[in-house]
């Protein structure tokens, strides 16, 4: 990750993870929720008890989805020290301490071996990342031989007319409560920005390939809000 970005979006996600489950219910109504045990459930079509590895964990709400499917541990890591403060004491509550474990590390340079992994999966982070081609050869990396990896992002609706409305939420609506609760003027005005630079779908799916993943898809959830790409690693010859 560019070191400027790095300290950047690290400094922005530890302001405002005090408050940063609750924003996110909040300002989605809770369908973020919905859309993480969607992508979670692929999983066992393609794994099970997987070893898994949660990249930009944040305060670790994906990897705590993936316990329903029984992984034998899942890791996670993120820039935010904060973000992982918040998320290992809910892990703590939750009971699941043995099972999941968050520390700080760098998405674009993920410190593990090759192959160490069966799963490799990332919520709503990578369009943080300075330079997500990278963050994906990363991923594929770490894979084992036909792994998995599986990232829900925001991406944007396309029908007339839920795109004019969501739109206009996404970018008025949703800054101003965001900034009004969080008392962060950058974060929340950050993310529409984010979302909107970011490539989402066929432009997305490319980028997948490009790294290397092979038999990518994607699936589209809440009109195009979000979607769930998933590809696989190589098999070994």
């Amino acid at each position: 990750m560019n070191p400027e970005k790095k300290v950047s979006v690290g400094a922005m996600f530890d302001s405002i993870a005090p408050g940063y489950d609750f924003l996110n219910h909040f300002l989605s109504f809770g369908i973020d929720r919905c859309w993480r045990r969607t992508a979670v459930s692929i999983i066992p079509k393609h794994h099970r008890n997987p070893e898994i590895l949660d990249v930009a964990t944040g305060t670790g709400d994906l990897a705590i989805s993936a316990m329903k499917i029984n992984p034998v541990k899942v890791t996670g890591i993120d820039i935010s020290e904060k973000m992982l403060r918040v998320g290992r004491e809910k892990i703590r509550k939750k009971g699941f301490s043995d099972r999941i474990e968050l520390s700080e590390g760098d998405s674009e340079n993920i410190p593990f071996s090759d192959e160490s992994f069966d799963v490799v999966m990332a919520g709503f982070g990578i369009r943080n990342f300075s330079d997500p081609s990278r963050g994906l050869r990363e991923m594929n990396r770490v894979l084992r031989p036909g792994g998995l990896v599986l990232i829900l992002e925001f991406s944007f609706p396309e029908r007339f007319p839920f795109r004019q409305v969501y739109g206009f939420y996404f970018r008025r609506i949703l800054p101003l409560a965001g900034r009004i609760i969080s008392g962060s003027r950058k974060a929340y005005s950050y993310l529409p920005d984010s979302v909107m630079e970011f490539p989402y779908g066929g432009e997305f799916l490319e980028l997948m390939e490009s790294a290397g993943f092979l038999r990518t898809g994607q699936r589209k959830l809440t009109g195009g809000i979000a979607t769930v790409y998933t590809g696989f690693k190589a098999q070994t010859q």
